[in-house]
């Protein structure tokens, strides 16, 4: 019953009219009001920003604000990931031979999350790993490890929400919300970072231009919350972090690029 509620309340919020109501208020003068409020509610750190609160023009524009140089240091060992987000690790765990993922005790399909069965064939048994951003994080998004753009792709419409009342009754938020996909070479092996918006705005902003990427450069900012996944090839990662769920942000180490004979990463 009350999933039944709840999926009935989003499917009525949940619109391509109210999304543009909400993005067309958050985008104007009018919302620079809310600013103060929510940088209160939501505790932001306004030492780290890289301008003055009453210098943001609207609540989308606090909301995507950038920091201050040097306040996410990268680790730079070559072997080392990073996480891509401030954010919280929700889970870790290995891709089933049947190309699925457990969530909250939900089952995902990564076939229907990616879209591309291409990219499918060596995920299975590989590490995924998710992330999710509240409101109050910084909501830039930063790529894990160096390598290069091989593929980006965009897929779904709608977004359910994705903490965890979305994750719990929504509609397999994960593998149906807007999303926007990068597959990214690295020397070792491929990684899929999967960008998945949020309800009401599916806003994900592509920012890099080129094809070559460094570790820590920034790929893109989410308009209002939402989720990063990895997804690693098998035998490519070895995650350090393994308790989840557990605060990260930006340029701090995940897990390292897995040596040929360290065992595959098996979920404790």
């Amino acid at each position: 019953m009350i999933q039944l509620l709840y999926r009935l309340l989003i499917e009525l919020t949940n619109r391509k009219w109210s999304s543009h109501v909400l993005r067309s208020f958050a985008t104007s003068k009018m919302s620079k009001i809310l600013i103060p409020s929510f940088s209160r509610i939501y505790q932001i750190n306004l030492k780290e920003m890289e301008k003055p609160l009453d210098e943001y023009v609207s609540l989308h524009d606090f909301f995507t604000r950038k920091l201050k140089d040097g306040m996410r240091p990268i680790n730079l060992d070559p072997l080392t990931v990073v996480s891509p987000v401030d954010g919280i690790i929700e889970e870790v765990g290995v891709i089933s031979k049947e190309h699925t993922i457990t969530v909250k005790g939900k089952q995902y399909s990564i076939s229907e999350m990616v879209g591309n069965d291409e990219v499918l064939k060596n995920l299975s048994q590989g590490v995924y790993m998710i992330l999710y951003l509240s409101p109050s994080h910084y909501h830039r998004i930063h790529s894990p490890i160096s390598g290069n753009i091989v593929n980006q792709w965009t897929i779904g419409e709608k977004s359910y929400p994705v903490n965890q009342w979305g994750l719990k009754y929504g509609k397999s938020p994960l593998s149906k919300n807007y999303r926007v996909i990068t597959e990214i070479d690295h020397p070792a092996g491929k990684v899929l970072l999967v960008k998945v918006g949020a309800m009401f705005v599916n806003s994900i902003e592509l920012v890099h231009v080129g094809e070559h990427l460094n570790k820590g450069e920034e790929v893109a900012f989410f308009s209002f919350g939402s989720t990063v996944i990895l997804l690693f090839e098998k035998n490519l990662f070895y995650p350090t972090c393994q308790i989840t769920p557990q605060n990260i942000r930006v340029g701090e180490a995940i897990g390292r690029i897995a040596h040929k004979k360290r065992k595959p990463y098996k979920k404790a």
